[in-house]
């Protein structure tokens, strides 16, 4: 038998094989793989929880069972009823029914331990395993009933069977968070079988409420009356719902266990592990730092000089939750999230950390009268804290080690293939929002579904299991991003390349209806990519480039999609509007309209440099796109959902200067207007770009005119910018012409002019003429129009009306110029030519409806 050294080699060949066996797998969105759920009464042995609108079964539990289980019993009561109409019975006390809903936890439950034993239910996927659930019909003879049994190996295990039933009949995890509206249905029955979730792979999966000021945060003091236990009771339900089972409280300014008392009994109420955030320890907030220190020592922040008063601190702050399921954060950080001072070396820091967290965990010991190992904890290797694990500071062999991002989705560091692990496992703090450098992204979801799964899934695969915390800031708007974080948590090698677009389907189908699902999912995917490419608070006027198209570019795609949105949410049932307008149109329609206002910004910057009078129209659109911003956000915070989510669209996104955001709110850019005094006319100087030299005909260098006529530009006409003309047309066009300046980056004998004219039939007898010539080179003279007649209506006449266009070629000579700096003048030889578009065709022509973009220019 062959045996092969551990290696990097071999771990890369089994990750290789596991993404090949990964390419054939469906992505695990739910507790189980299967859809459990017929509306075909004849399917033998299927299970009535749902008969002609009605509960067709009571729901039995044992009176022994755990709290948080009887609490989630009662939300499948409210979403059956939510689905039927009819709200079925829950009690301890057996039914006479045929068919009856059994639920409950192995090992605490009489009624599950009791099916074990009489070989009913086969606990092989239960006994030993974490947060795991079996679901299975049974027939029962003992006590003649057919049974459809929710079995947990624990309490959460149990709890996210329940949710499981509750989300094959239709209702979301998202229900009351997007206010998804419930699948009516006339009959459900559960399909024979059995049914298993198996183990989560990722131990502790939950999100960290941060950053949470102005718009959580006011969202729940005018809804709730502060971030307090009514509230959190909502996102306990959401996380369990999905699957997930840890929390770190809002912590701006806030103290989860001191705010509202209750906080931390509603959360072992509903089962959820609470935590602290990274520079958080010992299960106390920031804020009680801040209100009780008087009472500790000396009420320095600092080890060395008031050690004992922070360990009374650490301590009473653990003795009042230690009742509660906790994961403890370890270490210490400076006062406000900074780094610790400085003791003049790495390794005296490190040693130092050392020394608090022996001290922590003694603390810990004598709170729970258990060794130190029985409290979960962590230490999160966050900022500088990094490079103190770098240094080789000793971590107690059953703590976490918290690995972290760089705050923007980059993981910044992963265990050794080829090293020692770590005994207590690694865990991983991820980012869809910051406070902080280089800018804050806080307002709408900025992150790409693709660019998450590659890095988690490299996170997974190097062993990091233990703990997977997201940082979501106010949580909404989010969503989209949190639901495949604590998805892909449950089972990260379900997903895959190959199944990522399978993932957005299944969020669209699930908020929006089936037949929404595909467009939907391509809109949702379409504007996290295009919000990927920079921040709505990095996105300026500067961002992209406006002389080569790019910007305009950009600009129209978003607007596009915005089109897309609001078509889809037009043709929408208005039972999904809401939720449609909260997850896709309004961060779409939001950020066109920013995309839209800097790209309004550019130009006014552009145009006004050049004392252009067109600036003072581009200053006046982006002013009107500010206003639209401030409207968009009324109308998500004051009208969906009937005002439910006031205050969510609050947070700064314009105006930023540095990582914080601007005091005072969104600041609205500043424009530059243009007075008619100022207004400079030509000196406009063309590059080569790829062979070519493209011209909008306005942007001349010179004109000269004769005493009855001038140079006029019309504004708009044709295909692309506009178009000028000598007028009026009722004098002769002698002594008139007008120049455009280019440079070449090579120059040949000749080039190829190509002009585009207005569509002007020959209203004069003999056709309208133009000479052109270089510098110095022969002028050559032609007829622009004369075969546009009715000989040759159906060949030439009609097709040159419908273009809307006359387009000529013409060899002109090129003779040498200093620094091959060109000037070609034009003269109309006839009244009414009016001119679109210049092209020095170099040998780069392509052949575009729109003639091709604009060359790069500047102005003398």
């Amino acid at each position: 038998m062959l045996r092969f050294k551990k290696s990097r080699y071999v771990v890369t060949c089994v990750a290789a094989c596991l993404l090949f066996i990964n390419a054939v797998t469906a992505q695990q969105t739910s507790g189980i793989t299967s859809d459990i759920i017929t509306e075909k009464s004849e399917e033998a042995g299927a299970f009535p929880v749902v008969n002609n609108s009605k509960a067709a079964a009571p729901i039995r539990y044992d009176a022994a069972e755990l709290k948080p289980v009887i609490r989630a019993i009662g939300d499948l009561q409210a979403d059956i009823e939510r689905v039927t109409g009819a709200k079925p019975l829950a009690s301890a006390t057996a039914s006479s029914a045929s068919y009856e809903i059994v639920i409950g936890t192995l090992g605490v439950s009489k009624l599950i331990n009791d099916l074990e034993k009489s070989k009913k239910l086969n606990t092989k996927d239960l006994k030993g395993k974490w947060e795991s659930f079996v679901i299975t019909v049974v027939d029962n003879p003992k006590t003649n009933q057919k049974q459809l049994v929710i079995a947990g190996s624990d309490k959460r295990g149990t709890i996210f069977g329940i949710y499981e039933l509750s989300k094959q009949l239709g209702v979301s995890p998202w229900y009351w968070w997007n206010d998804v509206p419930v699948k009516k249905r006339g009959s459900a029955y559960v399909l024979p079988g059995y049914y298993a979730s198996g183990e989560p792979k990722v131990k502790y999966r939950g999100i960290f409420i941060n950053d949470e000021e102005p718009a959580f945060g006011g969202w729940a003091r005018g809804k709730f009356g502060g971030i307090n236990s009514k509230m959190y009771a909502h996102m306990f339900e959401l996380l369990l719902r999905l699957r997930s089972n840890y929390l770190w409280p809002a912590m701006w300014g806030k103290a989860f266990n001191e705010d509202d008392p209750l906080n931390p009994k509603v959360a072992d109420e509903y089962g959820i592990v609470m935590g602290s955030s990274h520079h958080e320890p010992m299960m106390r907030a920031q804020k009680e730092w801040g209100t009780n220190r008087k009472k500790y020592g000396n009420a320095e922040w600092n080890y060395h000089t008031n050690k004992e008063g922070l360990l009374k601190f650490w301590e009473d702050g653990l003795t009042r939750n230690k009742d509660y399921d906790n994961l403890v954060t370890m270490g210490m950080r400076g006062d406000g999230d900074e780094p610790m001072k400085d003791l003049g070396s790495a390794e005296a820091n490190f040693k130092l950390l050392e020394t608090i967290m022996q001290d922590q965990r003694k603390i810990i010991e004598k709170v729970t009268k258990m060794p130190a190992k029985a409290t979960p904890q962590l230490w999160a290797l966050y900022s500088e804290v990094l490079e103190y694990y770098d240094q080789g500071m000793k971590v107690p062999d059953d703590m976490i080690i918290l690995l972290c991002d760089d705050n923007w989705g980059n993981v910044r560091r992963l265990p050794d293939l080829n090293g020692k692990r770590h005994p207590g496992g690694y865990g991983m703090y991820y980012h869809v929002d910051l406070h902080g450098a280089p800018r804050a992204y806080q307002w709408l979801n900025m992150t790409q579904i693709p660019h998450m799964w590659e890095q988690l899934q490299l996170t997974y695969s190097y062993g990091v299991d233990q703990i997977w915390i997201l940082n979501v800031g106010d949580l909404k708007p989010n969503e989209y991003p949190v639901d495949f974080f604590l998805n892909m948590a449950w089972n990260p090698t379900s997903f895959n390349q190959n199944n990522l677009d399978q993932y957005a389907r299944k969020f669209a189908e699930e908020h929006f209806g089936k037949e929404q699902a595909k467009e939907a999912a391509e809109i949702l995917s379409m504007y996290c990519k295009y919000n990927a490419r920079i921040t709505a608070e990095m996105l300026d006027h500067r961002t992209y480039n406006l002389q080569s198209g790019e910007f305009e570019q950009v600009k129209d795609a978003y607007l596009a999609l915005e089109t897309r949105a609001l078509r889809q949410y037009m043709a929408l049932d208005a039972a999904y509007q809401d939720t449609y307008k909260q997850i896709i149109l309004h961060p779409v329609r939001a950020m066109a309209n920013l995309y839209d206002m800097y790209y309004a910004v550019a130009m006014n910057t552009k145009l006004s440099a050049e004392k252009d009078l067109r600036a003072n129209y581009w200053a006046d659109y982006a002013d009107s796109c500010f206003a639209r911003d401030a409207a968009y956000s009324r109308d998500y915070n004051l009208n969906i959902s009937g005002g439910k989510w006031n205050h969510m669209m609050d947070q700064t996104h314009i105006g930023y200067r540095s990582w914080d955001e601007p005091r005072g709110g969104n600041m609205k850019p500043k424009v530059t207007r243009i007075t008619a005094e100022e207004v400079k006319t030509g000196g406009y100087v063309f590059s080569e770009r790829h062979g070519v030299v493209t011209m909008e005909a306005e942007h001349y260098f010179n004109t000269k005119a004769n005493a009855n006529t001038q140079w006029t530009i019309v504004p708009d006409l044709g295909r692309t910018l506009s178009a000028v003309a000598l007028m009026p047309y009722t004098y002769n066009t002698e002594g008139a012409a007008i120049s455009y300046k280019f440079k070449l980056d090579r120059s040949p004998e000749t080039v190829k002019l190509r002009m585009f004219f207005d569509c002007t039939l020959p209203f004069k007898t003999g056709g309208h003429k133009v000479a052109a010539s270089i510098t110095g080179g022969k002028e050559e003279v032609w007829n622009i129009n004369v075969d546009l007649n009715w000989a040759n209506n159906y060949s030439k006449m009609y097709p040159a009306g419908a273009a809307r266009m006359i387009e000529t070629i013409t060899t002109l000579q090129l003779p040498k110029a200093a620094d091959d700096l060109h000037t070609l003048t034009i003269r109309p030889l006839d009244p009414g030519v009016v001119i679109y578009k210049i092209v020095i065709d170099n040998g780069g022509y392509e052949p575009t409806h729109l003639k091709m973009p604009e060359s790069p220019y500047k102005r003398w």
